[in-house]
């Protein structure tokens, strides 16, 4: 099948449903008639004719599951079309099987008011494969001084608010902008970074950096700030989300905040469960990010944090560059990796490794992405209209970043060797890609 403009009329079959939503794991089918979920079952009864007007789809070995989501990318658009645009952004979400991704606000002009919300869901509109919803800006310019118009942006249909890409650092304004939310129940989504720790830094700090002779970022940086929004989250009683999580620090935060019965989520990003800072010993700029990889002791609690559903989703950060910011010296080179096209690999190796059961993985990018905006996605239910993404987790290959749909190639997994990957992405109804 290829891509496809019009709602589908096809059964997929004999694959494995997996539903965390609806507790659902068996072999079965759906079908699906004008762009909606008619059944889903393990027998789904459907007569000659009907079945004769139908495109079958065997899925024999492979995974049917909701819509895959990511809750944080950065599309560049408007303003940094030569990194990303959303069609390209687009395009690399669904081949990677994102039916939906939630864009940050740090674009030019920053999405601080109606006119940016709503000329980024025009453009995913006319150009985009698969579901967007703008982040806006929490301040207006991202300058952390005064607060934008929440109801102005919710109105718009922006789904949450960030700086993201820089700390709220007054925590005045912080306190306020979850106050604020709380009238319009918005989600409020931090970027934990303490500026007067991490300024200047280009890694994680520790004897690594001292070796390498790179002024570090301690883990602190982000606890600190991490600590700080869950107090004021406690305080205000309002939706609180932490962006990457990287450090076993953050970690034990979380998890002590939610027993407390705070109501703060987080997500983490794939490098963060996977890439230790011993590569940073190539002074590859591919591998700068913010906030930067750590130790295997932070890898290690990542993935508990994972296991233990202390960390309620996992996001891409994806953050495309063109070789104009990465291909320098490492100092100069911004921070940021792309990641639609290679996290669900990386995904599918916490099931492998006992980490996370399926159904768990799958809740990461879909049921749990999809609570924490509040968007009615992220399971496979009758009458729902058809963003599904069908997976084969036995799929081996090797990651080739120069074949990506994005249009930025600072992907840090270029090269590795991978299993599973998606194979068809149906966004309401209509196939957005096929392998």
């Amino acid at each position: 099948m290829k891509p496809n403009q019009n709602p589908a009329n096809l059964i997929l079959r004999n694959g494995r449903l997996i539903d965390p939503g609806r507790d659902l794991d068996l072999v079965g089918s759906v079908l699906i008639e004008d762009g909606k979920i008619v059944a889903v079952g393990a027998h789904i009864q459907i007569g000659a004719q009907r079945l004769a007007q139908l495109e079958q789809i065997d899925a024999t070995g492979k995974w049917i599951v909701p819509g895959l989501i990511d809750m944080h990318v950065h599309l560049r658009e408007p303003g940094e079309e030569y990194k990303e645009t959303i069609c390209s952004g687009t395009r690399a979400a669904v081949a990677g099987g994102f039916s939906s991704v939630a864009c940050m606000p740090n674009t030019h002009p920053v999405n601080d008011c109606a006119a940016v919300t709503q000329f980024i869901l025009k453009k995913a509109a006319e150009e985009g494969l698969c579901r967007v919803f703008p982040v806006g800006a929490i301040s207006t310019g991202l300058e952390g001084k005064n607060l934008s118009g929440f109801a102005e942006l919710q109105a718009a249909g922006a789904v949450a608010v960030s700086d993201d890409g820089r700390p709220v650092e007054s925590s005045l304004l912080m306190r306020r902008a979850l106050d604020y939310a709380k009238t319009f129940d918005l989600l409020v989504i931090s970027h934990c970074e303490d500026l007067g720790l991490s300024s200047g830094g280009l890694m994680n700090e520790g004897p690594v950096s001292t070796r390498l002779g790179l002024r570090g970022i301690p883990g602190a940086a982000e606890e600190i700030m991490a600590a700080r929004d869950i107090l004021l989250a406690e305080l205000s009683g309002a939706r609180l989300h932490l962006a990457h999580i990287s450090s076993a620090g953050s970690v034990a935060l979380i998890r002590e905040a939610k027993k407390r019965g705070v109501c703060v989520t987080a997500e983490t990003a794939p490098h963060y469960f996977t890439l230790n800072q011993e590569l940073l010993s190539t002074f590859n700029p591919v591998y700068k990010v913010n906030p930067p990889i750590r130790t295997a002791k932070d890898i290690e609690a990542v993935k508990a944090g994972l296991a233990d559903g202390t960390i309620d989703a996992i996001a891409s950060d994806h953050a495309p560059h063109s070789s104009v910011e990465k291909d320098i010296e490492f100092e100069y080179a911004a921070n940021g990796m792309i990641g639609l096209e290679s996290s669900l690999p990386l995904i599918l190796g916490l099931v492998r490794e006992g980490v996370l059961s399926p159904s768990q993985a799958i809740a990461k990018v879909s049921l749990n992405p999809a609570r924490i905006l509040s968007i009615p996605f992220g399971s496979i239910t009758e009458g729902a209209p058809a963003d599904l993404t069908v997976i084969d987790p036995q799929a081996e290959y090797r990651i080739d970043a120069n074949t990506f749909e994005s249009k930025s190639r600072n992907c840090p997994f270029h090269g590795m060797q991978v299993r599973g990957r998606a194979v068809l992405t149906l966004v309401d109804g209509k196939v957005a890609y096929t392998a």
